[in-house]
């Protein structure tokens, strides 16, 4: 039988086994950070877009085309009901196309979507909903009875075209904006590349070897126009 001191040194030596080999074993429980987990649950809100102007600018388009489709079909009469119907699918479209991309810029989806160019989008959203809005709420204002639904609802489709208005000229300034950066980047982008190709001396030493071969050439051949011909070909090529 073993002593008490010899399996106290057995025991130490097996702990200490154990948490070598558990050090380097491979399967270790990890923790992925919530930063690079992909999904839904990392989806954060940004504060700051919603603070912007265009941010208040979205949330009040929402809420205004909210207001007016709520006001327009409270109506239960109308004749004749084509301005009616055509205010109340422009400010149905206004508010379901204008609240997704509000969920979009405030939740930063736009930026794993890279191939769609989202200024572009949001100035096409508010140029068409601007000029939507307003010829609906004139031929709502012509075609009503003076009921205080159609004035409530003629009234926000103005201040709905207004708001438009405004974020259509931000999203136009912004528009330009992004296209001068990408134009300033294709321009830094060309110069670094022609730079690398002036700075590799192999590339310069081949084209002057390829020089010096074609008129050793044209030395010892007879002149040809034929020759000349071909020999220009090559050259270009």
């Amino acid at each position: 039988m073993r002593s008490g001191e010899e399996l106290d040194g057995f025991e130490g030596e097996a702990s200490s086994t154990s948490m070598i080999s558990g050090a380097s074993s491979p399967y270790q429980p990890t923790t992925e950070p919530v930063s690079q987990r992909r999904g839904l649950a990392g989806l954060r809100c940004d504060p700051d877009y919603l603070r912007g102007a265009l941010g208040c600018l979205k949330v009040a388009q929402v809420i205004l085309a909210l207001i007016a489709f709520i006001c327009i079909e409270t109506i239960m009469e109308c004749s004749p009901c084509e301005g009616l119907y055509f205010f109340e699918f422009v400010s149905c479209s206004a508010f379901v196309v204008t609240g997704v991309l509000l969920i979009l810029f405030s939740l930063n989806l736009h930026m794993r979507i890279p191939q769609i160019n989202w200024n572009l989008t949001d100035l096409v959203n508010t140029g068409l909903s601007t000029f939507f809005f307003f010829i609906a709420s004139i031929v709502l204002a012509a075609l009503n009875h003076k009921s205080g639904a159609e004035i409530a609802a003629v009234i926000f489709g103005f201040l709905a075209t207004a708001v438009y208005a405004v974020n259509t000229f931000l999203a136009v300034q912004k528009w330009r904006v992004s296209i001068h950066q990408q134009s300033a980047n294709d321009y830094i982008r060309a110069r670094t590349e022609s730079r690398d190709v002036d700075g590799r001396p192999e590339i310069q030493r081949l084209d002057t070897f390829s020089y010096a071969i074609n008129i050793t050439v044209k030395k010892m051949l007879p002149t040809s126009p034929l020759f000349d011909s071909m020999m220009t070909c090559l050259q270009l090529s």
